[in-house]
């Protein structure tokens, strides 16, 4: 087992729930393919949703296994050789199959997917019709088979190196701009709490 893998739950957990984009990859006639989806948590399974027109997603709904990852990039680290030189990384593996989350539950489980990707706006905006819901397929990822590396505890220092050479990390870190109004918002018109929150969110890491 790698040094940097975490076996407690709680890891795999705080990878998911701080991250917005996963890359759910399969097969398909042969050919190797991955999308980047939305996505939440949701207890011990993650929710993603697409179009019911999609062959992609029709794949995945029909028990096509699948890999899911989740990566944050937290850094690039400066070591005194390219070989000892890396990414500061979190990273979870998903594999399995999916469930379709049934008519019943659909709408519950998109406005769970809402309040992780814009917290609060489904309390501004109109609620979702019969026909959006029609067309939206929503998967269920039980997570089951996952593991998670976190090598942020690595070290750019090795003992025999030259440590007159500067080591150490960069770090990034994603960051929200200023909203940008659309064209046909009426004039005056605020940016919402919704948006300013997550606004915040991107601002204080």
């Amino acid at each position: 087992m790698s040094h940097y893998q975490q076996t407690d739950r709680r890891a795999l957990y705080a990878v998911l729930d701080q991250a917005l984009v996963a890359h759910l990859s399969i097969v398909r006639h042969g050919c190797p393919m991955a999308l980047p989806v939305g996505f939440a948590r949701d207890g011990d399974s993650i929710l993603i949703h697409g179009s019911t027109g999609s062959a992609f997603f029709r794949d995945v709904a029909e028990g096509q296994e699948f890999c899911v990852n989740v990566t944050h990039l937290d850094g690039i680290m400066y070591a005194r050789s390219l070989f000892d030189s890396s990414m500061r990384y979190r990273a979870a593996v998903i594999y399995g199959r999916a469930s379709v989350v049934s008519a019943q539950k659909k709408e519950a489980a998109l406005l769970k997917l809402a309040e992780h990707l814009m917290p609060q706006r489904q309390r501004e905006i109109r609620p979702m019709t019969q026909k959006e819901l029609a067309a939206t397929m929503v998967l269920r990822i039980p997570l089951e088979t996952a593991s998670v590396k976190d090598n942020r505890a690595s070290s750019p220092d090795e003992p025999n190196d030259d440590h007159s050479v500067w080591a150490g990390t960069l770090p990034l870190h994603v960051v929200a701009g200023e909203p940008e109004t659309s064209s046909a918002t009426q004039s005056g018109v605020a940016p919402p709490e919704s948006v300013l929150t997550m606004k915040a969110r991107f601002t204080t890491q």
